[in-house]
């Protein structure tokens, strides 16, 4: 086959633009700090790529998810507790109230004490989180005690469907209590009930009957905290369980996708002294033209 210069040029032109093209590669490379620009450079990385993405964008939702259920859960304890504390005291008063020595002004006294830890309760249970009631089931735009200009209650929590989030794949968590266990009709009928017999003479005998619905009360208050409390222990497990697959999964990603700088830079040097060496070589095969012998 003949050989002509005009072969010998364009071959040697040809590789140059290879050349330059791989040069230009590992540069990007070096820029964007990625193996790949586009999907046809790498269809297998860029493949397995949306698969990992996908695994931490998926981690990242339900550690949000997560972390909603912790505001939830954590106001949810801190209401608890202090409606505990308010149905503790107001125990005492009943166990004071049914002692004989005391009168009508000592009754009068815990008598206006209780009506305060009565509506201190109300406005527990009505207890909003980020524009959220979070004592009313689903229906968190809805107040769940609605309470007369007479300070007398007209509705109770109505809403008994719990609150679900998933928090892990295939793993749903209640966020809330069930309102009917603590802050129901029975509660404050109760209380409704010791403050009545406390403005009632003839009743003073009765007083002590009270001391045991009360503490039934409280009892529900403090089992509906313990349900929370182990709810809020195994959201503490799958927390850890999502910081450990972000880990893994980033750490998958970036070996997937980022580049090794190391490698990308030995690469382009090692390609920039073969351009070099091509250059040098393409100019002793390129024919000499007449100006070259008129110096």
């Amino acid at each position: 086959m003949r050989i002509t210069q005009t072969m010998l040029s364009n071959n040697m032109l040809r590789n140059l633009m290879n050349s330059q093209v791989k040069m230009d590669k590992y540069l990007e490379q070096l820029y964007t700090e990625k193996k790949i620009r586009r999907p046809s450079d790498d269809p297998v990385i860029a493949m397995k790529g949306m698969g990992y993405r996908t695994e931490v964008i998926e981690v990242e939702q339900y550690k949000r998810n997560v972390s909603e259920m912790h505001n939830w859960m954590d106001n949810t304890d801190a209401a608890l507790d202090k409606a505990t504390k308010a149905m503790h005291r107001l125990s005492e008063l009943a166990v004071q109230a049914s002692n004989a020595p005391y009168g009508s002004e000592e009754r009068n006294s815990i008598k206006e004490e209780a009506e305060q830890l009565r509506d201190h309760l109300i406005d527990i249970a009505n207890t909003k989180v980020s524009g959220k009631y979070i004592f009313n089931g689903t229906s968190t735009n809805e107040e769940p005690i609605k309470v007369d200009e007479n300070g007398h209650i007209t509705s109770y929590p109505n809403d008994t469907v719990p609150v679900m989030i998933e928090v892990f794949k295939d793993v749903t968590l209640q966020a809330n209590v069930s309102p009917e266990e603590v802050f129901n009709q029975e509660l404050f009928d109760n209380i409704n009930n010791f403050i009545a017999d406390l403005d009632d003479s003839d009743k003073v005998d009765e007083l002590s009957n009270h001391i045991d619905t009360l503490e039934d009360s409280t009892i529900n208050i403090v089992n509906a905290r313990a349900d929370l409390g182990a709810r809020m222990n195994r959201l503490e497990l799958v927390e850890h369980r999502l910081d450990e697959q972000e880990i893994i999964a980033t750490r998958t990603m970036s070996n997937n996708e980022d580049v090794h700088f190391e490698e990308a830079i030995t690469n382009l040097i090692t390609q920039e002294s073969l351009h070099r060496a091509a250059l040098a070589a393409g100019s002793r095969i390129i024919q000499p033209t007449l100006v070259d012998f008129l110096r």
